[in-house]
């Protein structure tokens, strides 16, 4: 029985490229000015203007959450009090607490019409909340308001592709690229539509351009070339993918998705033991990630290593079982 379970195991090794590619972060977050609107607009006692100040420059968010929530108890319904709950908002998602984020500008909004930057970031708590319908309609707001922005647009073809809307996203996509040539990220999600939809052609051209653009930033990002090198290897153009992935490693060494699709190239050519090195290294960079043990344990089974091999695949099924049981709620 535990062989059988081996080499079922092994045989959904190929499949395991995309479907179950743990998600990147799916929300920008906003500069630290966010939440710093001027403090005068909020017409507080010099000593907490200076209080507020001096937490939010040590960024102690707790505590000027207190005193801007205290503040906008005193008087619930003024237009000084959307002015604190807006800026209370920012700060609840500088402090990652998305939830009272949105409900402090939902407040403010019921007071007063919200600010442009407010909306925006409104809308990616709710994504932070995995609640994209809702990010949805401030987004629409955005895009009636703000027409000649494409990054609002952008973030509509976002949910259009976690709603697996691909049609719709590729349209909204093919816009925001005539709109703004130089965003590389709407060319990498073209690339990761066309390619859930097996169009690779489309899929590499798009991400190849993603990777161009991606060259040229400050702080290059690692996804334009692990999803490129995800594509390569489905029209088995292996030594490519080898070369994307290793780009990948070299903008973020600590990124786990990187080490296994690396791990996986290095497996196709042979290269058993490196590749294993690379495996482990995402198992340890993240080790909720089960992946990289199925194909662990696939390489020690061609090695003739029964025992690890077995220990690999129970650790694959156990971490499978667990991340099915913990997806986040659909929208």
């Amino acid at each position: 029985m535990r062989i059988a379970g081996f080499a079922l195991a092994l045989s959904v090794i190929g499949v395991c490229a995309r479907t179950t590619y743990p998600p990147r972060a799916a929300v920008q977050d906003p500069s630290a000015d966010l939440a710093i609107q001027n403090l005068a607009d909020l017409q507080l006692d010099p000593s907490l203007q200076a209080e507020l100040s001096e937490a939010m420059g040590r960024r102690d968010y707790p505590r000027a959450e207190t005193i801007l929530v205290a503040e906008a108890e005193r008087d619930p319904k003024s237009a000084r009090t959307a002015k604190l709950l807006s800026m209370a908002g920012g700060v609840f998602f500088l402090d990652g607490k998305y939830l009272n984020s949105a409900i402090a500008w939902k407040k403010a909004e019921a007071i007063a019409p919200l600010d442009e930057r407010s909306r925006f970031t409104l809308a990616m708590a709710y994504i932070k909340l995995h609640r994209g319908d809702w990010a949805r309609t401030e987004l629409e707001k955005l895009v009636v308001s703000a027409p000649e922005k494409p990054l609002y647009l952008y973030w509509l073809a976002r949910l259009d592709y976690d709603t697996q809307s691909y049609a719709m996203a590729i349209a909204r996509l093919h816009k925001i690229v005539e709109m703004d040539p130089n965003m590389m990220r709407a060319y990498d999600t073209l690339g990761l539509c066309y390619d859930y939809l097996g169009q690779f052609d489309e899929a590499i051209r798009n991400y190849t351009i993603a990777a161009d653009l991606n060259r040229r930033q400050l702080k290059p990002s690692p996804w334009p070339h692990l999803d490129l090198a995800i594509s390569l290897i489905s029209v088995n153009r292996v030594p490519e993918a080898e070369k994307s992935a290793r780009e990948a490693v070299k903008y973020e060494p600590r990124l786990a998705q990187a080490h296994y699709q690396l791990g996986r190239v290095l497996e196709m050519q042979g290269s058993l033991q490196e590749a294993v090195q690379e495996l482990n290294q995402a198992a340890a960079l993240e080790p909720s990630y089960p992946e990289p043990h199925l194909l662990l344990g696939r390489i020690y089974h061609r090695l003739g290593q029964a025992q690890p091999a077995q220990a690999e695949i129970e650790r694959y099924q156990k971490l499978k079982k667990a991340a099915t049981t913990s997806v986040p709620p659909s929208n």
